[in-house]
């Protein structure tokens, strides 16, 4: 199962440090929320428990994919083109197992993955991306831009963004990239969740409702965008709370509840998992919110 790489792994564990003079009790991302709603035990092992996860080819391919789009804006408008940005993927790869030496491994072994191979997937990636988008006609006004905001329920919700556009008449769009295949109609609930989420953190640390949600799939070179609206936000808020509320739940009782679906072919934890014949590792003594 892919995580983001560059979660906090602190998020959800309190007590935290006040946000301007106020306790809260504790925080959560999208990737961790999405994590509960998928299975609340996959939300415990990584957060609660901190067990550790395989490097993931998918998910590292996806975090240098990411850099090379954002390290491309440095670039003069004229030379963001497609060569320069597989140009840029070795380094960006080389850069990372700096900060993640274990990646490494993955191309380590009998059974290793060839380097060359998966570097031109990231390549492929790539390609797409500009059957989609001209970065040399956009000028975005934040890249990699970390985002919070506390809610009335002291919960802080927090997240990083791909890239805010804004537009001369002040119109803001969300962008994420994703190096996977774009959803079913039927999931694309689910892929929008990530971005009502960040729209909810800029509504209320802003003042306005972005224009614009638009998630980027390089891996079938398709956009989904959605307008929100306030009550878009106001209901995405309420989910956010009521998914704390059962998280907060699970962490008094201890009953952290596995949830077994397709995606559990993905997943590093089926020694532990009661529903593959596991066993979960004895909670930690140290308290926690959440």
């Amino acid at each position: 199962m892919v995580s983001d790489l560059r979660d906090d792994p602190t998020d959800g564990i309190a007590p935290r440090t006040p946000v301007d003079g106020v306790d809260v009790v504790g925080s959560l991302s999208p990737s961790r929320a999405s994590d509960f709603m998928t299975c609340p035990l996959l939300y415990r092992f990584r957060v609660i428990d901190k067990l550790p996860e395989l490097p993931s080819p998918a998910a590292a391919r996806g975090t240098v994919v990411h850099s090379v789009l954002e390290t491309l804006f440095d670039e003069p408008s004229a030379a963001r083109t497609l060569e320069r940005a597989v140009e840029l993927v070795r380094p960006r790869w080389e850069a990372l197992v700096e900060q993640e030496p274990e990646l490494a491994t993955m191309f380590e072994g009998d059974d290793a993955l060839d380097l060359a191979d998966w570097l031109g997937e990231c390549g492929s990636l790539l390609e797409a991306y500009f059957t989609l988008e001209d970065p040399s006609r956009l000028e975005p006004a934040e890249r990699e831009l970390y985002v919070e905001h506390l809610l009335d329920s002291k919960l802080l919700i927090r997240g990083y963004i791909d890239r805010l556009d804004v537009a001369p008449t002040g119109e803001v769009r969300v962008v994420d990239y994703k190096s996977g295949r774009s959803p079913s109609e039927l999931f694309e609930a689910k892929a929008l969740f990530q971005m009502k989420f960040y729209a909810l953190v800029l509504w209320r640390t802003r003042g306005t409702v972005p224009a614009l949600l638009q998630l980027i799939y390089l891996g079938n070179a398709e956009i989904l965008r959605y307008a929100p609206d306030e009550a878009d936000l106001l209901a995405t808020e309420r989910k956010v709370n009521a998914l704390w509320d059962a998280i907060a739940r699970a962490t008094s009782t201890g009953n952290w509840r596995p949830r077994k679906s397709a995606l559990c072919g993905w997943c590093d934890y089926k020694a532990h998992c009661p529903e593959w014949g596991g066993t979960p590792p004895p909670l930690p003594t140290e308290s926690y919110s959440g």
